[in-house]
């Protein structure tokens, strides 16, 4: 089997199981302010990097990814921010008091607009939902959600009895990624498989 590389985390925890469809619009971030007096639009970004938020040329912002009333932004000016942060500039958005009424939405876009991520890294979203199971065949559950930790980020992975387990996404655990059959094979080590 190949060893995966760390996963591209893009947070995203849905009720099961999500589609995996390129369409589907993926949470980059929530809206927490304004940046000066010129229409810069604050925003924490919900993956380990703000490449994805630094890449996107139009995002759409409402009360969650795909919240049918949310509006389309071009997006005409981005850089960092502090720690954790992002600046857009959105066409159409000019001034503090417009800013201030998007805090607290989230800005996504669709899942085809995100950039090609090298061989054997995946976005969160294409993992939730997807079925675990062991190298010796036994059924695991399916991923839930995924938990951005210090290390590797943790698959929490749920059977049909609702027992959870914790897994790490170290590449020598994770044996085999599936996205196209929606199957995760991990491996077979003493205590990996404990419920939590």
């Amino acid at each position: 089997m190949t060893q995966q590389p760390p996963l591209k985390s893009l947070k995203q925890s849905a009720p099961p199981p999500p589609s995996r469809q390129r369409h589907q619009r993926i949470v980059l971030g929530e809206i927490i302010g304004a940046h000066g007096l010129d229409g810069e639009v604050r925003i924490r970004f919900a993956s380990d990097g703000p490449e994805t938020l630094l890449a996107t040329e139009a995002v759409w912002v409402g009360s969650s990814a795909n919240d049918p009333e949310a509006r389309r932004y071009r997006v005409h000016g981005c850089g960092l921010g502090r720690k954790g942060e992002v600046r857009l500039t959105f066409d159409g958005v000019e001034g503090r008091d417009a800013i201030g009424r998007l805090v607290g939405l989230v800005v996504a876009a669709p899942a085809s607009d995100l950039p090609a991520l090298p061989e054997g890294e995946f976005y969160w979203y294409e993992l939730i939902g997807c079925r675990v199971a062991s190298e010796t065949g036994l059924e695991v559950g399916i991923v839930r959600e995924i938990w951005e930790t210090g290390a590797h980020d943790i698959l929490v992975v749920e059977d049909e009895d609702g027992v959870r387990r914790l897994l790490p996404t170290a590449a020598e655990l994770m044996k085999n990624v599936d996205l196209d059959a929606g199957r995760i094979v991990v491996a077979d080590l003493p205590g990996l498989l404990e419920p939590v």
